[in-house]
């Protein structure tokens, strides 16, 4: 596309839209009850896991069909946490980060090897945890603080007793009024990318960034949003496979990212209450909004992003 007289490449375009962007640091208030215990009363409990045994293409695709982003690892007999497999290692491993070199360097490229690699290649060891205690506003302290979309819950002797996500959190949150709209909570300096831009640039500013979507803009229009999740999807459901001639790992980098693409689109606009927005990520079972304010993308709203707005009430 053309702006002032130059070619600018799309998937390295950042729209800068006017946006509270400096909200300051995040306090936890009083209005968070702070009794022992309390994370244990909205996370999951009964928590599917793999061992670290399980091959990689066996522990994503329990991710995908059970649409998980985060998966614990755990000994089989004794269920203590080992560590965790989350999208982003599944980003980082498809081409984005360090974890492609367990493709590129120890399987030569051959995606059909480096598959049936033990998760605990992949995994992250010793990620962050609470203990059975923990209060909420803990939780929100490292959520908020540390940019972690899921925090395992375990023992005293590291056996795993739940799992608590933002998801859990912002269901919690979404029933307390406020007065914040989207604009107030939104990131409005984004980074998108092009419907024809390969797999391999879109898991590359993923990992780099730390961003679990993008989205997807053609013509100054958008298009769509690609995500961590429709990548793990493809990986999990096995569908990658039916496109392999030669089993090489850069036969699927080089895909459009449009083919990945899936779901409806559901959009909101600056003005709108977060309660709102809450509302219909909890029911529409989705992670971000676009924000679309007089026909253009103006930002985007993620599930962290109205956690961290409900909390800093």
């Amino acid at each position: 596309m053309h702006r002032n007289g130059q070619v600018a490449k799309q998937g390295d375009r950042l729209l800068k839209m006017r946006g509270k962007l400096d909200r300051g640091p995040v306090e936890f208030k009083s209005h968070i009850v702070q009794q022992e215990g309390e994370v244990m009363a909205i996370a999951t409990r009964d928590v599917i896991s793999v061992p670290p045994t399980q091959s990689i293409i066996s522990a994503v695709a329990t991710m995908t069909d059970c649409g998980f982003r985060r998966l614990p690892v755990t000994d089989p007999g004794t269920r203590k946490l080992r560590g965790i497999v989350t999208s982003g290692d599944v980003i980082s491993f498809m081409g984005g980060g360090d974890k492609y070199r367990l493709v590129s360097v120890r399987h030569n490229g051959n995606l059909r090897a480096a598959v049936n690699e033990s998760v605990r290649t992949l995994m992250t060891p010793k990620p962050e945890t609470l203990p059975r205690n923990a209060r909420l506003v803990d939780a929100l302290k490292i959520i908020v603080g540390k940019k972690i979309g899921g925090l395992p819950i375990v023992e005293d002797d590291g056996t795993l007793a739940g799992i608590l996500t933002e998801r859990d959190v912002l269901r919690m949150l979404a029933a307390e009024h406020s007065p914040l709209t989207i604009e107030d909570v939104m990131s409005s300096s984004l980074r998108v990318t092009a419907p024809d831009s390969p797999l391999s640039e879109v898991t590359k500013d993923m990992t780099r960034f730390r961003f679990r979507r993008l989205p997807v803009i053609s013509d100054d229009v958008l298009f769509g949003i690609i995500t961590a999740t429709d990548i793990m999807r493809y990986l999990g459901s096995r569908e990658v496979f039916s496109r392999l001639e030669t089993g090489h790992v850069a036969e699927v980098m080089a895909l459009p990212v449009r083919t990945l693409m899936a779901g409806s689109l559901f959009t909101t606009t600056p003005e709108t209450p977060i309660n709102e927005a809450a509302r219909e990520m909890l029911s529409k079972n989705i992670g971000a909004l676009p924000v679309i304010e007089d026909s253009r993308l103006v930002g985007l709203v993620t599930e962290f992003d109205l956690v961290r707005g409900f909390s800093a009430e």
